[in-house]
């Protein structure tokens, strides 16, 4: 028993094993501690700087230096991944402009009321006013399909296409074929394809016109994943320019979806715009840029459109590649003008707190403000977001609405019955900062008035406090979690 004890005692080759592990002595380990420390010190610093430096946002400031310096090392990874806005200055980089600034506004103390909205937004664009005709509010691909296939058949010189989404269905299959059509009776046709919105890994749209000879190209698309800048920088302009005498402009894109009489899984509603005059060519501009930017090609130049009687217009051009938001800016100067109405229809509502709070600001002044969005919405972490943004408004005395099934994706806003902005952007961070966007400004009382009528009647259910307040506890959750991915929805 003695042996067997002093065995157990005693460690064998198998027990003296872990011993031969080198072990860590406390100068060793005091050291590494020293050099993270340093690491982490020297990290958090330059993420405080860079903060301090770039970042405008207060609570958006404090909480990334405070997390730089609480979460050592990691804290000022996320920073430097996530949180550095590379968006701007990437976008100008790609489209080689430099730095500018707004030009300065004139005197505007002896303008009217209209006169310094347009005041405001020709310094904010640096384009001037000119005339254009708005010939006919199209709703969805039932009523504008047939006619923009009937401009590209009827075109003689030139036809630019520029849309987000282009499927090869039973809507975009007609449009191959009067696209090829036009380019084999010699009329100079460009289209330009979202290189995201138009199918990442495969393009139907593009193939097939390639095939047919039609010269095509995709907006910031890349084979190569790490160099694709994924959902950001998206072309997300809707624009047909005929023989630089008509353009078609809106929200729609080119897809089966959108022909209402044709049954789909999921419909959208939608309206489109036939537009005239001198702001054509300031369409046609935005398009050979985008053009010259995506292929390298040069831009030429191009017959102007004769000028006409129409009322003032202006084409609006928004983009990450702008020296200040533009679209932003536009939108504040609307509100700000506004004496009796505002009234606006947007799919997705996730504007920033600069525009919400120059809302609460109209209505609280007595401005009757109207906002519709979709009661079906296709983007279901947008909606419950939305829910929990629009509190603050209905507490100023704006009136909120949601439009009946299906899915309304117009993008209309009308001011005083005197002004009023159509055209591609959304009223979300994605088109008032991150997509290329193309809308026209039209100071035509008589269009105004329409597109007051046709936002007024797509309010259907009226969005109350009391609704918000009884939803259930885990909802409110929900949509209070969604909104704080609202910069990147």
């Amino acid at each position: 028993m003695g042996a067997a004890l002093r065995r157990t005692l005693v460690p064998g080759p198998l027990a003296r094993a872990p011993s031969a592990k080198k072990s860590v002595t406390f100068g060793e380990f005091a050291q590494e501690s020293l050099w993270l420390t340093a690491l982490h010190l020297v990290l958090a610093s330059a993420t405080s700087v860079h903060v301090l430096l770039r970042k405008r946002d207060v609570r958006a400031a404090i909480g990334w230096i405070g997390l730089a310096w609480l979460s050592p090392i990691f804290g000022a990874a996320l920073y430097f991944a996530f949180g550095v806005n590379r968006v701007h200055r990437k976008a100008r980089r790609l489209r080689g402009l430099s730095p500018s600034r707004t030009p300065s506004p004139p005197d505007a103390r002896e303008l009217s009321v209209q006169d310094r909205l347009a005041a405001a937004v020709g310094s904010v664009t640096g384009l001037e006013r000119v005339d254009g005709t708005v010939e006919a509010v199209l709703q969805s691909g039932d009523e504008a399909y047939p006619d923009m296939l009937r401009a590209i058949r009827e075109a003689r010189v030139s036809i630019e296409l520029s849309t987000f989404i282009f499927r090869t269905d039973e809507a975009g299959l007609p449009f191959v074929e009067a696209l090829a059509a036009a380019h084999g009776r010699g009329v100079a046709v460009r289209v330009l394809i979202d290189g995201m919105g138009g199918g990442y890994f495969r393009s139907a749209a593009y193939r097939a016109l390639t095939r047919r000879g039609v010269p095509a190209a995709r907006f910031l698309h890349t084979a190569w994943p790490w160099r694709m800048p994924l959902l950001d920088l998206r072309l997300h302009k809707k624009a047909l320019i005929v023989d630089r005498r008509v353009a078609f402009v809106g929200g729609l894109n080119i897809a089966s979806e959108n022909v209402l009489a044709r049954p789909t899984r999921l419909p959208v509603r939608d309206t489109h715009f036939r537009v005239s005059g001198s702001v054509v060519d300031q369409i046609a501009d935005s398009f050979d840029e985008d053009w010259a930017f995506t292929t390298g090609d040069e831009i030429k130049d191009a017959p102007s459109s004769p000028p006409s009687a129409g009322p003032p217009a202006r084409a609006i051009v928004s983009g990450p590649d702008q020296a200040v938001d533009r679209l932003v800016l536009v939108l504040l100067s609307a509100i700000s003008s506004a004496r009796k109405t505002i009234r606006v229809a947007t799919p997705y509502f996730l504007p920033d707190e600069r525009v919400l709070t120059a809302l609460q600001v109209a209505a609280l002044r007595g401005v009757e403000v109207r906002l519709v969005t979709p009661a079906a919405n296709n983007h279901r972490l947008v909606a419950w977001a939305s829910d929990a943004h629009v509190r603050p408004l209905l507490e100023a005395g704006c009136r909120l609405y949601r439009s009946a099934p299906p899915f309304d994706h117009s993008k209309l806003m009308s001011v005083d019955d005197s002004w009023c902005l159509i055209g591609s952007a959304n009223w979300d961070t994605r088109s008032l900062r991150l997509n290329f966007e193309l809308t026209v400004e039209l100071y035509d009382v008589g269009l105004a008035t329409r597109l007051s009528a046709l936002i007024d009647s797509k309010c259907a259910l009226t969005v109350s406090l009391e609704e918000l307040d009884g939803k259930p506890l885990p909802l409110k959750l929900r949509d209070a979690t969604a909104r704080l991915l609202s910069p990147y929805l």
